[in-house]
């Protein structure tokens, strides 16, 4: 039985998403990362980082949320999966540059503007994160015109794991009126069945 540690309302998120699309049983453990659940001996074991989520396959543990759902697509494939080695580089271009072009300035622009106290915000990081966000987010509106879902025909895994990070401007009030394309396939992305199903969980 797989076994996914974290919440379906964080990064872990993405990974729920793929578990349900690919219909795959699974138990969860939900782990409350303020009060130190993830820094116990017994989850320190499992993951020395003390972060979630993660996953525990048999034997196999695998870490970070794109390594998980690389790993989940790469065992049991099904129709989200790549079907060539051109379609398996753009999977892992578009989720490598979700993590490390599009996440960090949305959190960024998110905690400056929103969650932070305001005595802790800081207008200029904010516009900073903003203005690296209208640069990066028009990368993938341009991607969008010329091929719309990423996957190609269908919706795949790059779709899913792209459109798990930029679900989170929904949370954080990001204003995507100037990216169309982006907001409509956003929109029937967290459409489907199984996202929902995700969101809907407590």
């Amino acid at each position: 039985m797989l076994h996914l540690y974290g919440s379906p309302h964080n990064r872990a998120f993405r990974c729920f998403w793929l578990l349900e699309e690919l219909g795959l049983e699974y138990e969860f453990t939900k782990l409350d990362t303020q009060a130190g659940e993830c820094r116990t001996p017994e989850f320190l074991a499992i993951n020395p980082n003390g972060h979630v989520p993660t996953l525990v396959d048999g034997e196999t543990t695998v870490w970070e949320s794109m390594a998980i759902n690389l790993y989940l697509v790469r065992k049991h494939g099904g129709p989200l999966a790549p079907k060539t080695l051109q379609d398996e580089a753009k999977l892992y271009q578009w989720s490598f540059w979700a993590m490390t072009e599009a996440e960090p300035p949305l959190l960024q622009w998110g905690m400056h503007t929103h969650f932070l106290p305001d005595d802790m915000r800081d207008p200029a990081v904010a516009e900073e994160a903003g203005s690296q966000l209208a640069t990066r987010f028009a990368v993938l509106e341009g991607a969008l015109a010329e091929c719309d879902p990423l996957a190609g025909a269908d919706f795949g895994l790059v779709d899913l794991n792209v459109a798990a990070v930029c679900s989170w401007v929904e949370l954080m009030h990001y204003d995507l009126a100037d990216c169309p394309r982006l907001r409509a396939w956003l929109e029937r992305c967290l459409a489907r069945p199984a996202a929902k199903r995700v969101s809907a969980m407590s």
